[in-house]
């Protein structure tokens, strides 16, 4: 089992100030906010947020590493950002 697998993950796409669009357990280890203008922007990528410091995260940095190298954040921020 890959490090990440048992660890769970919350979402937060930031709307404005107090206004966020959750995903995930509210006990969720790792909590990944990222505002919804940028994870819904034409080219997101979420490992290059992390890297600019638009992607903020609490927990096992081991955990969200893993996470961003499988594509697991990128896939689960742009089905939250696309319109529903």
């Amino acid at each position: 089992m890959s490090e990440r697998a048992d660890v769970a993950f919350q979402y937060r796409l930031a709307l404005g100030k107090k206004d966020e669009r959750v995903d995930g357990p509210a006990d969720a280890a790792v909590v990944v906010t990222v505002p919804l203008v940028d994870a819904a922007a034409p080219g997101f990528d979420a490992t290059v947020a992390y890297m600019q410091g638009v992607l903020k995260s609490t927990g096992p940095t081991g955990a969200l590493l893993a996470a961003l190298r499988d594509g697991r954040v990128d896939a689960d921020l742009k089905r939250l950002a696309s319109p529903a």
